[in-house]
C-alpha cells in the first residue's frame, strides 16, 4: 500500500475513558503519521466526549468522534456511524481498551494488500500490570519489545513471543486464509471498497458476541481473502472484566443469526444495514 494513502483507525469505545486516554496517547506515538482516528462511541458519557474533545484539540492526528444514544450493546452499529465520518483508503479496527506499539500502523501499512484483509494478534494484560500503568498513565507501548517479552516471561501478559520479530512462514500468513475463526475486529485492517463490498457490519447483531466473526465470514464469501499476522505489531489489550451486566443483559438472537448465515453459504450482504443505502447493496 502506497505511503500517500490515508488510513482511518476506528476506535470502539464505552465509558472508560481512563484506558481510551492511554490509548488515543499510544496512536498519537505513531511512527507513520498518515493516517486520522474516529472514535465509534457506543453510548458513552460526559467523561469520555470531553476528553475526546481535548485530544482532538490538541492533536496533531486528526480525531473525530461518533456517538449514539446508550441503548445496550451496539458494536456493529457505532462502527457503520465511524466508517461514514471515515475518509481512508484502508480501515484499521482496535478497540478503547487497545494500546498499539508505535510501528503499528507502519506495519498495517506495510502488510495491506489488495484482495486481502488482515487479522492481527491480542496480547492480554494481566490485572495487576494493567492496573499499575493506568493509575500512573505508563506509556508501556513505547518499551522496547525486548521488555515487553519480559512480561509474559513474569507472567504480566500473555504471549510474549508476538513482541518478538520472527520470522512468519508464507504457511502461516495464510493458514486461515478462507477461515471466520480465531479473529476479532480488535486488530483488524480491511479495505474501503472491501468493506463497501458487504454493506458493513450487520448491526441486526445487538449484545455482545459474533458481530466480528459475521463481518468476517461475509468478507471471505464476498472473495476478500484472509491474511494473518503474526509476530509483528499486537495490540496491548488493557484487563477489565469480561461483561457490563447492564450492557448484556436481556436474550441475545446473535447465535442463531451467525447459525443462519453459516447455513446460507451463498449470503454475504448482511439482511439489513445502514451502512449503504438499500439500492447500493443490491
Amino acid at each position: 500500500m502506497s505511503t500517500s494513502n490515508l488510513i482511518s483507525v476506528v476506535v470502539a469505545t464505552y465509558n472508560w475513558p481512563t484506558a481510551l486516554s492511554m490509548v488515543l496517547k499510544s496512536l498519537q506515538d505513531q511512527k507513520d503519521r498518515h493516517f486520522e482516528i474516529i472514535v465509534a462511541d457506543d453510548g458513552s458519557g460526559a467523561e469520555t466526549r470531553e476528553l475526546i474533545a481535548k485530544s482532538a484539540q490538541n492533536s496533531a492526528i486528526p480525531i473525530r468522534h461518533f456517538w449514539q444514544e446508550d441503548r445496550g450493546f451496539r458494536l456493529s452499529e457505532v462502527r457503520n456511524g465511524a466508517l461514514k465520518m471515515s475518509k481512508g483508503d484502508l480501515t484499521i479496527f482496535i478497540d478503547g481498551d487497545c494500546c498499539v506499539m508505535p510501528d503499528f500502523i507502519a506495519k498495517h501499512r506495510q502488510a495491506a494488500t489488495r484482495g486481502c484483509f488482515v487479522t492481527g494478534k491480542r496480547v492480554f494484560l494481566k490485572r495487576r500490570f494493567t492496573e499499575r500503568v493506568m493509575r500512573r498513565q505508563i506509556s508501556f507501548h513505547k518499551w522496547p519489545r525486548l521488555a515487553l517479552f519480559g512480561l509474559g516471561l513474569t507472567g504480566q501478559c500473555n504471549r510474549p513471543f508476538q513482541f518478538l520479530p520472527l520470522p512468519q512462514t508464507e504457511k502461516g500468513m495464510w493458514q486461515y486464509e478462507t477461515s471466520w475463526k480465531k479473529a476479532q475486529a480488535c486488530n483488524l485492517a480491511v479495505f474501503r471498497e472491501d468493506i463497501e463490498k458487504i454493506a458493513g457490519f450487520d448491526e441486526a447483531y445487538q449484545c455482545h458476541g459474533l458481530e466480528d466473526s459475521d463481518f468476517i465470514l461475509r468478507l471471505i464469501r464476498a472473495g476478500v481473502r484472509r491474511k494473518n499476522l503474526e509476530y509483528s505489531s499486537p495490540v496491548l489489550h488493557l484487563f477489565h472484566a469480561r461483561k457490563i451486566a447492564q450492557r448484556h443483559s436481556g436474550a441475545s438472537d446473535n447465535g442463531q443469526l451467525f447459525r443462519t448465515l453459516e447455513a446460507d453459504s451463498s449470503r454475504f450482504l448482511p439482511l439489513q444495514s445502514m451502512f449503504l443505502p438499500p439500492e447500493a447493496a443490491e
